[in-house]
């Protein structure tokens, strides 16, 4: 094994896990190591609450994401989610639709094509895609979640070329997660600003990605019920300790998947949102006790996708 590791070094990625638990020197540009992320935030109803019950619990909120897709919402509920955005300095992720899962093709609810994950199927999906991705930067948005590799290859080329803003964040989906310090490596080159990761590696495999790169790493620390249930909370330090710079996003276990969501489910994804929000207050009040020395980022940080008006 010690020639492979020996080229691996060369190429500067990790011949073996962390285990050893080497702290990450790395910090996001502001000098922080942890931002605190509440995803399935699925329309401007949701934000809002998630706001409100953000203030009363006292969560600060660097990034909600959304799930359903750009397509799922209309013009007025993304205008208003920037609006809220810019308003509190949070970055707006939309997920890109439509994907494989809403499309005519059956490989993907296969129980072994299932590996298809949420790419887009032949050219016109990939357009259908970019459409998406274009609509919400006209809108505001500054923060997009692709789960196609091509697409993530195609949107930094975009922005590169001055046809989408320079300043789009590009944040990979969970569900193309990158599983290896090699994986990461390839995504950051082709352009990812935020690298989401299995939900069930160990702080020693999330220290060897980071050994690969610079971009900051994204990760459910309450995992939802078809990505495995996890709940990791007291993983919270040891992960900062490694994997520095980090998302922690709050799932939900024991909750329903309501991917697409809309008005029939917006109760649902309100109370949701709510309680991850209630979730987060539990999990910095942990590290509060466990980790007083780790280094939350300040809101409002330059390099989050907020929203522009």
């Amino acid at each position: 094994m010690k020639k492979t590791q020996q080229f691996l070094a060369k190429l500067k990625l990790p011949g073996e896990d962390n285990h050893a638990l080497e702290p990450s020197k790395k910090r996001f540009p502001d000098g922080g190591q942890y931002r605190i992320e509440i995803p399935s935030v699925e329309g401007p109803r949701v934000f809002r609450e998630v706001l409100d019950t953000a203030q009363a619990y006292k969560v600060p909120i660097h990034r909600v994401s959304q799930g359903s897709g750009v397509m799922l919402l209309t013009d007025d509920e993304i205008r208003e989610m920037a609006k809220l955005g810019a308003e509190h300095a949070i970055e707006v992720c939309l997920f890109v639709g439509p994907r494989a899962s809403f499309e005519t093709g059956g490989q993907a609810f296969s129980t072994a094509g299932k590996v298809i994950g949420l790419q887009h199927r032949g050219a016109n999906q990939l357009v259908y895609a970019i459409e998406d991705v274009r609509h919400a930067c006209d809108l505001g948005i500054r923060s997009v979640l692709p789960a196609d590799l091509g697409l993530i290859w195609v949107i930094n080329e975009m922005k590169k070329r001055g046809e989408l803003p320079r300043n789009l964040v590009i944040k990979s989906s969970v569900t193309l997660p990158a599983a290896n310090p090699a994986t990461a490596k390839v995504f950051e080159s082709l352009g990812v600003s935020t690298l989401n990761v299995p939900t069930d590696l160990s702080p020693a495999q999330f220290g060897a990605l980071r050994q690969a790169v610079d971009i900051p790493i994204d990760t459910y620390i309450e995992v939802p019920d078809n990505f495995g249930g996890f709940v990791r909370y007291y993983e919270m330090p040891k992960l900062i300790q490694v994997a520095a710079p980090i998302y922690f996003k709050f799932g939900l276990r024991n909750a329903p998947d309501i991917y697409p969501s809309g008005a029939h489910l917006e109760d649902v994804a309100v109370r949701m949102g709510r309680e991850r929000v209630r979730r987060a207050r539990i999990a910095l009040d942990l590290l509060a006790r466990y980790a007083p020395g780790a280094r939350m980022s300040p809101l409002g940080s330059k390099d989050l996708g907020i929203p522009e008006l």
